[in-house]
Parts: structure tokens; C-alpha cells; sequence
């Protein structure tokens, strides 16, 4: 007889769970959209709180959200390779705590600059167009549909666009290794060249930075978050380093 281990044997608790959770999450996104004509991520994605759809909630669930396997499976790769270490290193409430707080922080930073894109586009509009994508954007969306003035447009992507996914946490998670484990070697997968983390680290943020300066509020990419992530997860590793913990 032949006994097969589990793909989860020896993982740590909490990044096993994490695997798990996110992957019953989209699961249920997938069954409620194709079997009731539900979309999840409307209640449980992060919306501006100045649209219909937000709830203060939104802040916890929408790191367990995603918008499809490949999404998901780049978050859930960057949590197997490097959550599994920084578990080991700290204990699993250690580490399950920034992961959350990095997740909010991430989702705090990418509502601020929101309101900058706010502002910015609406300084482009009438009072009246601002009104009417307040009152009519929502469930444009809802039917998948959205306004002709490409201003009034991104305006409503804006307020009533949805932001999924992990991503705020794993690049915290990316920063905490980099700062714990500077001088670890990795291999890159394009280029196939060993890069050492710190280094990968510094690469990623200023990418993001850049790619968050030059970013379109409709270009589906929730830079800013990124960089939330890692902003949050550099304070607190340095309050934990200052405070002993």
C-alpha cells in the first residue's frame, strides 16, 4: 500500500489556512455568480465609502477576495514560498497579524490616493455629471455597463469599482523577508538569475512606485496597495525591532 503525503503537509498553520480560505473564496465566487447570479465581490471587495456597495467590513474581507485562479495563484505562490518562512520565524499569531494588518493597511493607502483620483477627475465635470454618476454608476456597473463620457466613466470606476485580492499582504510579506532574510538568495524566474532578496525587494517597490505615479484608476491594478502593504509592514516591523517583540 502507498500512502500519498498531503500538498499541505508541513506547512505552518496559518499559511496553510490562508491557501486554503482564499482558494474556498474564489471557489464560492465562481458557484454563487454562475449558479444564483450573485457577485461576492460587491459585498465583500473594498469599495470607497462614498459608494452604495461599502461596508467597513470591506476593510478584512477583500484580502480573500480574488478576480479569477490566475490572480489567485500568484497571491497563494508568494504566501506558500515566503509566508511559510516568516511563520517559522515568528509563530503563527505573530505573522497572522501582519498579515492582516498589512492587508488593511494596504487597502487604508489605496482608498487615500482614490480620493486624490477623485478629485482630480471631478475637477473635470459639472456638478451635474458628478450627480448623475453618483446617482447611476452603481448599478451601471452592476449590469456591466458604464458611461460614454470617458470622464464620467473613470469617475464612476472610481467610486464604485471593486479592489480584490492579497496583494497588499503579499507585498508585505515580500518586504518582511527582505528585511528579515536580506542576503537570502533567490532565482528569479524571468530572467532565470539569482537575485538576492533585499535587492528584489528594493526592485519591486520602486517598480510599484513608478507604476502607481503613472497609474489609470482603470487599469485594474491597485498599485498604491502594493506599496500600502510594504509601508504598513515596514512600521511594524520596525515598532516590533524598537519595542522587543
Amino acid at each position: 500500500m502507498i500512502y500519498r503525503s498531503s500538498p499541505f503537509a508541513g506547512l505552518p498553520p496559518v499559511t496553510k489556512n490562508l491557501l486554503i480560505i482564499n482558494s474556498l473564496f474564489l471557489l464560492a465566487t465562481w458557484v454563487l455568480q454562475s449558479t444564483f447570479g450573485i457577485d461576492l465581490s460587491r459585498y465583500l471587495g473594498l469599495h470607497m465609502p462614498i459608494s452604495e456597495h461599502f461596508n467597513i467590513a470591506q476593510f478584512g474581507t477583500y484580502m480573500f477576495m480574488h478576480g479569477g485562479f490566475t490572480h489567485l495563484l500568484f497571491n497563494m505562490f508568494a504566501v506558500f514560498m515566503f509566508g511559510r518562512t516568516l511563520e517559522a520565524y515568528w509563530g503563527s499569531k505573530k505573522f497572522f497579524t501582519y498579515y492582516v494588518i498589512t492587508g488593511i493597511g494596504a487597502g487604508v493607502i489605496h482608498l487615500l490616493t482614490s480620493y486624490i483620483d477623485y478629485y482630480n477627475v471631478a475637477s473635470l465635470l459639472s456638478a451635474e455629471q458628478i450627480a448623475i454618476v453618483k446617482a447611476q454608476g452603481a448599478q451601471a456597473l452592476d449590469e456591466f455597463k458604464n458611461f460614454t463620457n470617458p470622464d464620467m466613466a473613470e469617475l464612476n470606476f472610481i467610486i464604485n469599482g471593486t479592489t480584490v485580492g492579497a496583494s497588499g499582504a503579499v507585498f508585505g510579506i515580500l518586504l518582511a523577508f527582505g528585511m528579515l532574510f536580506p542576503n537570502t538568495q533567490l532565482m528569479l524566474l524571468f530572467p532565470p538569475i539569482p537575485i538576492k532578496a533585499k535587492y528584489f525587494v528594493m526592485i519591486y517597490g520602486v517598480a510599484e512606485l513608478f507604476a502607481g505615479l503613472r497609474n489609470s484608476p482603470m487599469d485594474n491594478v491597485a498599485h498604491w496597495a502594493h506599496l500600502g502593504g510594504m509601508i504598513f509592514g515596514y512600521i511594524l516591523i520596525k515598532y516590533w525591532q524598537k519595542t522587543g517583540k
